[in-house]
């Protein structure tokens, strides 16, 4: 059976592999697809502790429903950035992207 300890244990693994792709990683589109991850660990928490509770309700459902909705307009504006940022720089490596330096 399936408890809460190992649904908490995989949203910790996926969080720090998630943590672990942002601060090492220099490609722009990697650390976009890290920080979903560590947004749909957030979600696996969210639905776990909601079906795990004593007295069932949808609020943790809700909660990644938002969090779903939130995450696919920070893909459409970080990708069309991206975008944007390639088309100028011809590179999405974001250690050589100084476009706000004077």
């Amino acid at each position: 059976m399936i408890t809460a300890d190992h649904l908490l244990y995989l949203s910790i693994i996926l969080f720090s592999i998630g943590v672990l792709g942002v601060l090492t990683r220099r490609n722009a589109i990697i650390i976009f697809m890290s920080i979903e991850l560590m947004l749909n660990a957030a979600n696996l928490n969210f639905v776990a502790f909601s079906r795990l509770s004593r007295a069932p309700e949808l609020t943790g459902q809700t909660f990644a429903t938002f969090i779903i909705c939130v995450a696919a307009g920070e893909v459409a504006i970080g990708l069309a950035i991206i975008i944007a940022l390639f088309r100028n720089k011809e590179t999405v490596q974001v250690d050589e992207l100084n476009l706000l330096r004077w």
